[in-house]
């Protein structure tokens, strides 16, 4: 098996990231237009073979949210690039989920709270810190039944089973769905949005976020909304939004629906090739693309984790994924994912099966940007124990470099806890199969995501930049 040393090495460079030129390649190679009719010849034989296999595996085209409100969307869009609701002023949403991005940030670990630039291009402030993790896209993230967030599960939840988050008791309930409620918790911390003690805000002022803790969610929220209430457009437009609502009534879930209502409107993706063939164009996909799909959720199992057409189960697995990075909490340099949560050993390094759509848009992979190439990622999969032993840390951002926890112990760790779905005998592939694989994976992206410029606003209401 070919390890791709090589590839492992190059980092993704920001021009990749931003004009999608890969993706743009595979998919007018696969789709042929953009009406989706495919450029080869259609195989009835193949289409009668994986057709018959979807519907064995239940996998059907997903169901698009409702229209959201024009003027919610238009607020929320604001709010998503507005930085006066960071301690500091600095920092926006945007920062780690750019639409030019792929809806993240282009960095194996995010650099938080101080940091300065955007993406690949961002380096560390004085105080700056890594996180502990890759972020995670937020495509189709406003799908029904999409009810787990983050890596680890810490929030998640919908209207009818409640919610939860690391705020606890004070985890608001009145959420319309999970993609809200995740916009309670990355302005809480001081290494994300909030701000370090000590630090003046980009006016010279005094964060008054900053001498609370990150335990703090009940004292923090109500200060994020009077930022955002201390400006006359915002205070209007929130009042407008939400009708029947005073000034008094205006909490941190009505900031958090309106950013829910853009990001749900700007970043479902469910017109790829792959959709497309779903609804019955069967000229939608190559031949290519067609037998990747067949092995996808056939021979290589990986539909076993990966399901049905958001190719994910929404659950947590061990895939031995490189430990690489800061690490988190006191295992750190380890990283126990999920066990930090459940504070179970058998969940420890488990992380959140991801969706797979738009999969070629946001790497670095993996839960902390372990690899550079999306082949090695999968190749990963198919080899944990031989990818393990050849990891070079190299394709991660420079500081990072000497972190991996290479040795024999952590690895024997990792791999004696592996997810036993991805012990499947005659999952061995070819490397003629893992190109068709990969041109599977180009079929779950959507060619409208490659260039979203229109997203970006000309200005903010609060007159701060937009730049990073």
């Amino acid at each position: 098996m070919n390890l791709s040393t090589e590839n492992g090495r190059r980092r993704m460079s920001a021009s990749r990231v931003l004009l999608g030129v890969v993706a743009s390649v595979a998919l007018l190679g696969a789709c042929g237009g953009e009406n989706g009719e495919g450029t080869g010849p259609i195989a009835p034989g193949l289409d009668q073979e994986l057709t018959a296999l979807l519907e064995a595996e239940g996998v059907r085209p997903v169901e698009k949210p409702a229209a959201q409100d024009p003027g919610l969307v238009e607020l929320g869009q604001l709010l998503f690039f507005e930085k006066e609701l960071s301690g500091r002023r600095n920092i926006a949403c945007s920062t780690c989920h750019h639409p030019m991005l792929g809806s993240a940030d282009g960095q194996s670990q995010s650099r938080g709270q101080g940091a300065t630039g955007l993406g690949p291009q961002r380096v560390h402030g004085d105080k700056s810190l890594f996180l502990a993790r890759n972020t995670l896209s937020i495509w189709n993230r406003g799908v029904k039944g999409w009810d787990t967030m983050f890596w680890d599960g810490r929030l998640g939840g919908n209207p009818t089973d409640g919610y939860i988050s690391p705020a606890g008791d004070d985890t608001p309930q009145d959420f319309s769905n999970a993609l809200a409620a995740f916009f309670i918790i990355p302005i809480t911390p001081d290494e994300e949005m909030r701000g370090f003690p000590g630090e003046l805000d980009v006016k010279g002022n005094m964060n008054e976020m900053a001498d609370l803790t990150n335990d703090d969610f009940a004292k923090i929220w109500p200060l994020v909304v009077a930022r955002a209430m201390a400006v006359p457009f915002y205070k209007d437009a929130l009042l407008a939004a939400f009708p029947g609502k005073t000034e008094a009534d205006i909490n941190v879930v009505h900031l958090a629906e309106a950013t829910a209502a853009f990001m749900t409107d700007a970043f479902t993706a469910l017109d790829t090739p792959f959709d497309r063939y779903l609804a019955g164009n069967h000229g939608a996909m190559s031949d290519a693309q067609k037998r990747g799909a067949l092995l996808f959720y056939g021979r290589a199992n990986c539909g076993s984790c990966h399901t049905g057409a958001l190719q994910t189960d929404f659950g947590f697995h061990n895939i031995a994924a490189p430990q690489v990075g800061t690490g988190k909490g006191d295992e750190a340099p380890l990283d126990y994912g999920r066990g930090r949560i459940t504070l179970k050993e058998e969940d420890r390094f488990k992380f959140r099966t991801p969706s797979l759509r738009n999969i070629e848009l946001e790497g670095p992979w993996m839960h902390n940007g372990a690899y550079a190439n999306l082949e090695d990622t999968v190749r990963h999969h198919l080899d944990p124990e031989a990818y393990l032993k050849a990891y070079d840390d190299k394709q991660v951002e420079p500081e990072l470099w000497g972190t991996y926890q290479s040795s024999e112990e952590t690895r024997k760790l990792l791999l004696a806890s592996i997810d036993p779905l991805l012990k499947v005998e005659g999952a061995r592939l070819t490397d003629a199969e893992v190109s068709d694989l990969m041109a599977f994976l180009s079929a779950l992206t959507d060619p409208a995501t490659l260039n979203q410029l229109y997203l970006i606003p000309e200005s903010l209401p609060s007159g701060l930049p937009l730049d990073d």
